[in-house]
This record gives C-alpha cells, structure tokens and sequence, in this order.
C-alpha cells in the first residue's frame, strides 16, 4: 500500500490521522470536576431554569436541586414560560416545599426574541446572586453536582463553565444521532488550544448545564444579545471567549444526566433546529461540511460495496479498510470516553448519513423560514452564503 499526495484515499486516510490526534489530547484536556477542591469562599449561587411544558422532566429536576448539599448560599428560580400542561404549578409547589425556591410567570415574548432567551434573561434580571447556573429542566443533578461545579469554577478561575452531562439514550432514533454532537466536539475542538488561544469559533459550550458569573453575563450583554440566535449556549460562550473572559468545558458525567429527546421525531427535530445555526447560517461552507463527512466516513464503504459486488474501481480495497478501522477507533475512543455504549461505534455510518440528512433538512427548513419549536415558529436569521 503506497501513499501519495494526489491520491484523494490518501486525504481520507490523512484527515482521519489528525482527527486521531485532535480526540487523543482532548482525552487529557477533557478533565471532570475534582472531589478534592479547596474553596475559601463558597459564592451565591441561583439556579436558572426556562420550563415550557416540562411538567414530565421539572420534578425530577427540582428534587435533585432540593437534594444538593453546597455548603454556600443557594436559590432556585423556575420560570413558566407560557406552559399548558401543569409545568407552574409544579414549579409553585416547589416553592411552597423549600423557601430556596422561587417561581415566576414568564412576561409576554416580545418581537424579535426566542422564548427561551427571552425566559432566560428574565430569570437573570430576577435575582442579585454572584454565579448564575441555566439548567434545562431535562437534567438531573447528583447532590455534590453544584459543590463540586463550583469549586472547579472558582479554583480554574474561569468565568464560565459548561459541563457535559451524561445523556440518556433509550430508543434508537436516540442512540443512531445524538451522539453526533458530542462525537464532533471531541472530535473537530482540540480543546486544549481553545482554552489557551481563546479564539471564539473553538469555543464550545453546552446550554443544559452552564455557569457563568453575574459580573461577566451581563457585560457581554445576556441573552438579549443573542436574542434570535438558536443556539443560545454556543452564542453565549463565543461571546464571553470574545470579551476576553476564561471559559472551561468539562466532563460532567459523573454529576449531571439528562434525557433531551424521547423518540425518532423529537430527536430529528431537534437536531434539525440546531445544525444548521452551529455554522451562523452559512450556506457554502456548511454544505461543504456535509459532503466533506460524508466522503471521509461513507467512501470507503462504497469502496467496499463496490468490489463485494465484483465492479471495478480504482479505489484502493486496503485503503479503504484501513479508513474504516481508523474510523471505528476514533468513535470507539470518544463513545468510550462519554460512556455511550461501544456497540454503538458499529453503527457510525449510519450516524454520519443521518446526520447529513438531518443538516440538509436544516438548512431547508432555514432557508424557507420554516423552522418551529416548541410551537413557536422561529425568527428567521440572516442567511449568508460564506
């Protein structure tokens, strides 16, 4: 088996070298909040949560955060952002049961916003503490989860933190494309060159569970600077790497999990909504993304298929087997490390089809201005084509 620069199996071969490389050191960069952190001072804490028709996450939710033991001050400040389906009362009875909790009715969505922005700006406006931790009402918290995020926060000091939960996978449309996301962090974000270099467009932050200081939340302007941007813990995080603040990602695994879609729709819809704005609406080099993955990770089975079926080709056989193994290494590396079961990686084409099929329906929706969530239709954002 010969290598040569021309030769386009030689570029898969060679992308999938680095992208090697790129998950290998985030296995070292990736790091968990530690149980052994020494913390002077124990800040204020108010826990953020937007709920719109979450009456079948918010109770388990809001038991785990009535279960932690911060040893500092703590609140909690649920809002019901317009719900027909029991969520504020559940929210008021937490706050009836534990005097740490607060719930509010959300105001009237105002034009050019999207409602969990909107909610979350409010939620912030709402109360004076020192950190502000947005949690999605789909998670579930250990009751060392908040200690143990904080005192990463304050001993790194960073400005913001995001920690990625463990995800629970149950149905199939689940386990084939949720993993998509965080298999292409840990994949295509050497994190340890975002930390150091903080260039906003390595940044990557997760909204289900995010920290950030009052003092940095509202100098980058909230969320009423991203107010129509869908991907609101992206936009969030790239704006405080831009203002010069420090952000961390972590391994939060071990703390929190969260449950974010229960079937094959849900979890198209959801993933339609967002791959597309991960890339600012733009059309060219998304699309590239796209057929990039596809020829990098599909290729070689074609190759495959092409000689099982006696065809001739000009395609390498070993080449594209060598792609492949290299493929299955680096899914097993990443699935192994988030715990997403291994048997999984056997799958990995049809997770990159689907994606591909999901982020042109993206882009679809997008462009015809057709996207809705949560019954609400979105704003439709300024489409650029590079």
């Amino acid at each position: 088996m010969t290598f040569h620069w021309s030769d386009p199996q030689d570029g898969i071969l060679l992308f999938l070298l680095v992208l090697l490389l790129i998950a290998c050191s985030n296995l070292w960069f990736f790091k968990r909040p530690s149980k052994f952190y020494h913390v002077s001072h124990w800040p204020h804490v108010a826990v953020l949560i937007p709920a719109r028709n979450e009456a079948h996450n918010l109770p388990q939710c809001l038991e785990s955060i009535h279960q932690q033991d911060y040893p500092g001050r703590l609140e909690v400040w649920v809002l019901d952002d317009d719900s027909s389906d029991g969520t504020g009362d559940i929210a008021a009875h937490f706050a009836v049961k534990d005097n740490r909790f607060h719930y509010l009715r959300g105001a009237p969505l105002p034009e050019g916003w999207l409602g969990k922005h909107w909610a979350c700006q409010q939620l912030a406006e709402a109360t004076k503490a020192e950190i502000f931790l947005f949690l999605d009402a789909d998670t579930i918290l250990t009751p060392s989860a908040v200690q143990r995020a904080v005192a990463a926060f304050e001993v790194d000091r960073v400005d913001l933190l995001s920690l990625v939960p463990y995800e629970v996978m149950r149905t199939w449309g689940e386990r084939l494309i949720q993993p998509f996301f965080l298999w292409a962090m840990l994949a295509f974000y050497p994190l340890g060159l975002a930390f150091h270099l903080r260039w906003a467009d390595l940044s990557f932050t997760i909204g289900q569970f995010l920290m950030i200081r009052r003092q940095t939340y509202f100098t980058i302007g909230g969320h009423a600077a991203i107010r129509n941007i869908v991907v609101d813990d992206l936009a969030l995080g790239r704006n405080t790497v831009r203002a010069g603040f420090r952000w961390r990602l972590m391994d939060g695994g071990e703390l929190v999990r969260c449950r974010m879609y229960r079937s094959w729709r849900e979890v198209f819809a959801g993933f339609a909504k967002n791959l597309f704005a991960v890339f600012n609406y733009r059309v060219l080099p998304f699309l590239f993304v796209l057929g990039w993955l596809g020829w990098v990770f599909l290729q070689p089975w074609g190759v495959i298929g092409m000689y099982g079926l006696g065809v001739p080709s000009a395609f390498s056989l070993q080449k594209a087997l060598a792609a492949i193994l290299a493929s299955l290494m680096l899914f097993g590396l990443i699935y192994a490390r988030l715990r997403i079961p291994l048997y999984l990686i056997l799958f990995y084409p049809l997770t990159i089809g689907i994606s591909i099929l999901i982020g042109l329906y993206s882009c679809l929706l997008t462009l015809r201005g057709a996207s809705v969530w949560k019954g609400r239709q979105l704003v439709k954002p300024r489409i650029r084509w590079l």
